[in-house]
Parts: C-alpha cells; sequence; structure tokens
C-alpha cells in the first residue's frame, strides 16, 4: 500500500465517525464530506516539488527582476488553471546595502568578512545576485566605539547591565539572535545610548550546538548570517514612506528623516566567524551562566580595550514590487470573500522562507480549479495571493490591504495565512471567534506522522488543556488583515525544527530542503490539506462557522491574567467594567449558540437572500474589536484584543493598551486605557446580539 493509499484511507476514518460540521445543517454534511474526500485526493506532492525548485532556482530579493519573475511564473500557472489573475504593483522604499564594514581597529587588528561562502555539495549556493548579508532599515552610519556584549539585547538584559554598572551609552553593543525579533535589539540599544549594534549567530542557539552544521546536517554554519529587516514593526507595517496609504499612483510620502520605523543607528547581522575575534577582545565581568553561547572560551560582557569599527550605507530607493491575486468568482454570495496569501519574495532563493508555503498555495489553487472543472463551484469567491516584499515589513500584504481597505471591509470573511513550510508539527494561530471552527478541520484530517490519529489528536497531546489557537501577533501578512482591518485571520504551517539553521541565508535553498526539511514534498501536501478543506468549509458554509463563546472566555482569560499582573506587581488597575461588559458577552454568545443549534437543523431550506444579513453580521464582529484611533502611540494597530508587543516583536500582547503600560508600573496609564477595552466589548456584544437577532428571524 502506498503511503498516499494510506492517507486517504486514514483521512476517511475520522470523516466517517463524525456526525456534525458547524455552518452546515445535518443533510448537507453528507455531501460536503464527499467535496472534501475527492478534494484531498487532488494535490501532488511532486507538483509542489516542481513549483518549489522553479521559484526558488535563483535569488530573488523583493524588487528585482528575479522577483518579478517569480510573480509572473506564479500569475502564469494561476491562468492555466482558470483563475482571473490579477498582478498589482507598488513602489515602495527598499534600501540594499551599498558599503559594510566591521573591523577591530584596536589593539589589535581584525576585519570581518561577512561573506558567506559556497558550499561544494550544494550548487547553487555560490550563485550571482545574492544580496549580502544585512539589516533592511538600518540607518547608515560611520562609528567607531568600544564594544559591549548584551545577551540577547533584550530589556532585562539591560537590566543585568545595570546591575554590573556598565552603560552602553557611546558604544557599540554586539547581542545574539535569538529570544526577540531582532529588530528590537537596536531599538533597545538605541534608547540605552548606543551608537550601534551588532547581531551574530551563536552556535548555541542555531548552530553546531543543536546538531552537525551544513553541509553535513541542517544547522547554521560557521560563516552564516542571518539577514532580515529591523523595521520597527511595532509601529506599523507597510512602506515606511506611506503609512496607513498605498503606495501607488501620486502617493504621498513621508521624508526619511520623518519616517519613525526606521533604526536610528546603523546594525549589521554577522556570523559566529566574525563575532568570534570581537567577542574574545572583551574583557570585563564574566557573563552569567545563561549569557554564555557555545564558542570555545569564556564570555565576557566588556567593554575591553579594543575598539571596532562599522560602516554601513544603503541606496535608499523605491523600487516596484509585484502582488499576484487570482480569483474564483463565487456562485451564490460573490461579494462574501475568501483570501488565502503566502509571501513569494525571499532574500536570497528561499526554498524554506517563504517558496514552501507558495508551493503549497499553488497546489491548493491548482486542486481547487480542478475541482471546478468536475462541476463543483464555490458559494463565496475565493482569493489567492502571493505577496511581494515581505521580508522587508510584510509590505506587499500591507499596500495591497491599504488600497482595499474599504472593499476588504464589506467583502472579506476571513484570511488564510502560511508561510515557511516542511514536514514536522502543525501550528496555528487565529480569531478565537474561529477556534471551534478549525478544532473541527484537524478533527477531520489525519496526522501525517501518525495517520492512525487526527490532528486534532497530535495538538492535544501537546497541551493536556486541549486545543487552541495561538495569538497572532506579528512575523507574517496577516498583520494588516486582523490587527489594521479587523478580519478574522489564521496563520497556519507544519514546522521543521531545525529550518533556522539556515534561515535568511544563502543556503536556504532547493538543496538543503530537499536533503533535510521536506525531501518528498509530503509536508506541502499536508499543508494543502489543511488550507484546502478550511477553504472549502468556509466558501460553502451555509452559516459561517463563526463561535462566540470561546472567544470571549479567550478575552476573560486575558482580563485574569492582567489581574494577576496587578496583583503581583502590587499595582492597582480596576478592571470592573470591562468585566460587566465580558458577563454581557458571554451572555450574548450562549444565546446566538442556543438560536443557532435550533435553527441549524432548517439551514438547507434557508435562501441565500434570507441568509445574506446574517453571514455579513457574523464576519463583521471581527470589526467591532477595532478603534479608530488605534492603541496609544501606534494609531496603525487598531485592535484592542492584541497587537505585536512594543518589546516582543513577533510575540503578540493582549489587551495591549492596558497589558504594557501595566507591565512598566505605569498604572495611571493602564486605567486609562481600560475605557477602550470597555468600548468594543460593548460594541461586540452589540454584533452578537445582532447575528443572534438576525438567526431568531429565521
Amino acid at each position: 500500500m502506498t503511503f498516499r493509499i494510506a492517507f486517504l484511507m486514514a483521512a476517511a476514518l475520522p470523516l466517517a465517525g463524525q456526525t456534525s460540521i458547524r455552518g452546515f445543517a445535518p443533510g448537507q454534511v453528507g455531501q460536503q464530506r464527499h467535496l472534501e474526500k475527492r478534494a484531498l485526493a487532488l494535490p501532488e506532492a511532486r507538483n509542489i516539488g516542481e513549483y518549489l525548485k522553479r521559484m526558488a532556482a535563483k535569488p530573488h530579493i523583493a524588487g528585482s527582476p528575479a522577483s518579478r519573475e517569480v510573480a509572473e511564473y506564479a500569475a502564469g500557472l494561476f491562468r492555466s488553471w482558470g483563475y482571473e489573475v490579477a498582478v498589482e504593483s507598488f513602489q515602495v522604499l527598499l534600501p540594499y546595502p551599498t558599503q559594510r564594514v566591521v573591523e577591530l581597529v584596536s589593539p589589535t587588528k581584525f576585519k570581518a568578512s561577512l561573506m558567506e561562502p559556497a558550499i561544494p555539495e550544494d550548487p547553487t549556493s555560490g550563485q550571482k545576485d545574492q544580496i549580502p548579508s544585512y539589516n533592511a532599515y538600518s540607518a547608515s552610519g560611520d562609528v567607531t566605539a568600544a564594544l559591549v556584549y548584551v545577551n540577547y539585547g533584550v530589556p532585562d538584559d539591560y537590566k543585568v547591565l545595570a546591575e554590573q554598572g556598565i552603560d552602553v551609552k557611546g558604544k557599540i553593543v554586539i547581542a545574539r539572535y535569538g529570544q526577540s525579533w531582532r529588530g528590537v535589539k537596536p531599538k533597545v540599544a538605541y534608547e540605552h545610548g548606543a551608537v550601534g549594534c551588532l547581531i551574530y549567530s551563536d552556535p548555541r542557539d542555531d548552530g553546531y550546538f543543536n546538531g552537525d552544521a551544513y553541509p553535513k546536517g541542517p544547522w547554521r554554519p560557521a560563516a552564516s548570517a542571518q539577514r532580515g529587516s529591523v523595521m520597527d514593526m511595532s509601529l506599523y507595517v507597510g512602506d515606511p514612506l506611506t503609512p496607513g496609504q498605498p503606495s501607488d499612483g501620486d502617493a504621498k510620502r513621508l521624508a526619511l528623516a520623518d519616517v519613525t520605523t526606521l533604526m536610528k543607528i546603523p546594525v549589521l547581522p554577522i556570523s559566529w566567524e566574525d563575532a568570534k575575534p570581537l567577542l574574545k577582545s572583551l574583557t570585563g565581568p564574566v557573563a552569567p551562566p545563561e549569557w554564555r553561547g557555545a564558542l570555545p572560551f569564556t564570555y565576557h560582557i566588556g567593554p575591553g580595550a579594543g575598539e571596532v569599527h562599522l560602516k554601513l550605507d544603503f541606496d535608499w530607493t523605491q523600487k516596484p514590487i509585484y502582488d499576484v491575486i487570482a480569483t474564483m468568482p463565487g456562485s451564490t454570495w460573490p461579494d462574501q470573500w475568501i483570501v488565502y496569501g503566502n509571501h513569494h519574495d525571499a532574500w536570497v532563493n528561499g526554498a524554506n522562507d517563504p517558496i514552501s508555503g507558495a508551493s503549497s498555495l499553488l497546489e491548493s489553487a491548482r486542486s481547487l480549479a480542478m475541482l471546478r472543472k468536475q462541476g463543483w463551484q464555490p458559494k463565496r469567491t475565493i482569493k489567492f495571493a502571493l505577496w511581494d516584499a515581505e521580508e522587508f515589513g510584510l509590505v506587499g500584504s500591507t499596500e495591497w490591504v491599504e488600497k482595499h481597505q474599504e472593499e476588504l471591509d464589506r467583502k472579506t470573511v476571513a484570511y488564510v495565512n502560511s508561510d515557511a513550510n516542511a514536514k514536522g508539527t502543525l501550528g496555528v494561530s487565529g480569531s478565537p471567534s474561529l477556534e471551534e471552527f478549525f478544532e473541527e478541520i484537524l478533527r477531520d484530517l489525519p496526522d501525517p506522522a501518525d495517520p492512525k490519529r487526527s490532528l486534532l489528536a497530535a495538538q492535544k497531546g501537546k497541551d493536556a488543556k486541549g486545543f487552541h489557537l495561538g495569538t497572532l501577533g506579528s512575523g507574517s501578512d496577516f498583520v494588516a488583515f486582523i490587527h489594521h482591518t479587523g478580519i478574522s485571520s489564521l496563520s497556519l504551517g507544519f514546522g521543521f525544527p531545525a529550518s533556522g539553521g539556515v534561515y535568511h541565508s544563502i543556503y536556504d535553498d532547493v538543496t538543503w530542503y530537499t536533503k533535510f526539511a521536506d525531501p518528498d514534498f509530503e509536508g506541502g501536501k499536508s499543508l494543502s490539506d489543511v488550507t484546502m478543506t478550511s477553504m472549502l468549509r468556509l466558501s460553502d458554509a451555509t452559516v459561517l462557522p463563526f463561535e462566540f463563546t470561546r472567544l470571549a472566555a479567550t478575552i476573560g482569560g486575558y482580563l485574569k491574567e492582567l489581574e494577576k499582573l496587578a496583583a503581583d506587581q502590587k499595582g492597582s488597575l480596576n478592571l470592573k467594567a470591562p468585566l460587566a461588559e465580558l458577563e454581557k458577552l458571554e451572555a450574548a454568545a450562549a444565546q446566538y449558540e442556543t438560536r443557532y443549534q435550533a435553527v441549524n437543523g432548517r439551514l438547507a431550506s434557508l435562501s441565500p437572500a434570507a441568509l445574506e444579513p446574517l453571514n455579513r453580521a457574523l464576519y463583521q464582529t471581527e470589526r467591532a474589536l477595532l478603534l479608530p484611533n488605534g492603541l496609544p502611540g501606534r494609531p496603525w494597530y487598531k485592535s484592542q484584543i492584541c497587537a505585536p508587543g512594543q518589546y516582543t516583536g513577533y510575540g503578540a500582547k493582549t489587551l495591549p493598551g492596558i497589558r504594557e503600560p501595566a507591565e512598566l508600573g505605569q498604572w495611571k496609564t493602564a486605567n486609562e486605557q481600560v475605557g477602550a477595552v470597555v468600548q468594543v466589548l460593548q460594541t461586540l456584544t452589540s454584533r452578537v446580539n445582532e447575528a443572534s437577532g438576525l438567526l431568531g428571524k429565521l
């Protein structure tokens, strides 16, 4: 028995034993399951491999001709499958490096190579047109100063420095990658007076300490460095020059001096091979045990007698980017959209990040097109998107959302996001109102690692408390959808633990990926199974599968966390008003659920026209969590329920308007923001009651 046949047989086991799918009447479930079974037979791993090998064949950084070629290739595939295709272009700020110098100038001399060498076993690792290792949106600068080691460079590390009596003012700091998003490190360094920042990859975190380094194993080799943006994404994402507005036509652009998301000091990523002489030059206190990496010497904090020279410059030019949008019109509710996106740009070849996910998206699109040729038509419009310039700061998706925001607000039911993908464990985060919906998806699909059990069983095996969606912070293209526009979102992918070993390096290519991450592309097939099933149910559900008791419980958990935070820090936080509103939301959610269960048996007899107002009210509930003025100090982020943390980057902060000042002991400010949470809870309760009332009329 082939793996593919075994997989399909296993897939049928949970389906046969389940009697309900949220959003479908009992009499519709059998037909829906039959449709999904047909769909699961269509994706082919070999096709995913072909797309990946083509799109990751050469470097294609955003703004380059090669990136446009990848976009045109994908657009051609979509057209060949019968989709309506638009390629939308924006002109955005994408600085490339023009000067990079790191050297130890005293008391000994050392000049960093800042080069990732080709590996003989990897035929594409020596290709031309590889962008040198750098951090996009670093400041230009030419500084010479003493060096200080700051561990991961997060705020708590500076507390340790203060306890040691070490000041980084006027100095260059060196931090290791990890524990936070890279852009936090130069941000915090600047706030403490540093004049430059180096970020190196310590082998303890993603190198030989974890296993064999590439090419023998998947982990980062000695001379490899992690490229990446250091845009301050906690303020806003997208083109730094046009916050809140699309960068097309005659867009009004900020002067560079007025852009708040650019770093204020020069920052550069380096390999541990280049970092080693710099770290060895440090004297001063021995680093605490938790600060020590895996390099073979004693880690000192510094400063030492030596000085480091850091010189960086960039072209600071605007370049074109290309988003590919493929549309399959809906037959019943064409003005209700399901959008699924993954980016196509990469720092270099990007086989893992992002082409693995982009290739799975393409195969999902091909499979749904085949299903349509067999007679199926989605009831709601499905849009596939391949975004450009994600790596610079979610630029392509954000500019597209800002351009189409009014229409997206009116029409978009949900956004599904993927990114890097491999053979491994499924990770998923998303809007709590979609938690029950996605739990049913996991219930009905087999775990590719063990087809005898479901993906849900695999998830519950990781968490004794049961399945819960993670909270969406930042780091991929869902940000503009959920945090700025209030569109319910999911972000998912199968993960390979060692993917960080070549992350954002020249070695993230087809050779590495097919040797270590997903040799047979079955991980890509598994992702297609999950995304296709999700899209089929979202597009065809008679009543959209939003559920609000879990949303209320999730928000209640956030409020309890704030109560504990205040108690632990002996602060004063008055949460009586939001807790009272939460009780009203819980009652509204319970009433909606009662009415949904009562009408569920008659869904098939109701006309699309009668259901349209209900479904519209349902997908507008996430919009209720936004306020027009946004969060304090960062108005672009409008959701009051979650946002990327100002000092966590990718990591989310829940009820951020209250939580972040509370964590800093700013209780007056925290209490001032309680009213904003009360306001969105009131609006949310009103929207749920509206949907419940519409159900009652049915």
